[in-house]
């Protein structure tokens, strides 16, 4: 009888394991690294790379590979544990800061790669406005792609905000953790 309630809680573990898998693949998370977060996830103790790989049937390099990049997200913490030299990693339970992590150190690194490609485009711009010898048309093209450099400069800048409220914490004044009660 036990055997079939361990069963059941097996799947209903690797259920979950498996969507959060495929959902951090669609955020540039290999498939094999979802799936060590989530058996990680399910883990009553912090683990080795040797019970990773035990774990996932997977190479101890592989393990090592993925626990840097979910350390590198902050999902997974490495802890010390007395009484042995190999390295502990435990994953991090705070799901909303995860979230804030993750997106944060994406959006931020991707909105300063794309307001600095803007900026050094407008400058351009720009000067090219000052020539003589530009014809009205493309002038007006050239005015029409610097408002639309402007325009997305202003999402970025909207961008670094929205990521400040959520490092800072203040998006839950707006979007509380638990729902608010009617």
């Amino acid at each position: 009888m036990e055997d079939k309630h361990e069963e059941k809680l097996l799947k209903a573990q690797d259920r979950v394991i498996e969507t959060l898998a495929k959902n951090m693949d669609l955020y540039g998370i290999t498939m094999s690294t979802g799936l060590l977060y989530g058996t990680m996830l399910f883990q009553d103790k912090a683990m080795t790379l040797d019970e990773m790989g035990e774990a996932l049937e997977m190479s101890k390099t592989s393990m090592s590979t993925g626990v840097r990049t979910l350390m590198d997200l902050q999902m997974v913490d490495k802890i010390w544990k007395k009484g042995t030299r190999k390295d502990h990693y435990e994953v991090n339970l705070d799901w909303h800061q995860t979230f804030i992590d993750f997106f944060s150190l994406k959006w931020r690194a991707a909105s300063e790669q794309n307001v600095h490609a803007m900026k050094k485009s407008r400058q351009e711009l720009l000067a090219l406005l000052q020539s003589e010898e530009l014809p009205e048309d493309v002038k007006a093209r050239v005015e029409l792609s610097i408002t639309r450099i402007e325009n997305g400069i202003a999402y970025y800048e909207w961008l670094s905000r929205f990521i400040d409220t959520l490092e800072s914490h203040e998006i839950f004044e707006l979007v509380p953790k638990d729902p608010v009660e009617k």
